[in-house]
């Protein structure tokens, strides 16, 4: 998958993310920036899920999305 454009269009993507992941905060996304990596680690921290789970969520998550 090539996460790029979700970071090169992070700004018009939180939305989407906040529709699918309510309780990442306003502050959680900015922090985050687009990077992946710390998009799993804080659903991992807001959800108590295991890595791999999280790691799926978002696969199927980005899969879903209309580019």
């Amino acid at each position: 998958m090539d996460w790029n454009r979700v970071e090169g269009n992070w700004k018009q993507m939180t939305g989407k993310i906040k529709e699918q992941w309510g309780k990442l905060t306003d502050d959680d996304l900015a922090q985050i920036n687009g990077n992946r990596e710390q998009l799993e680690g804080k659903l991992q921290e807001r959800y108590g899920k295991a890595k791999d789970e999280v790691k799926k969520d978002v696969d199927d998550w980005y899969g879903r999305q209309s580019w």
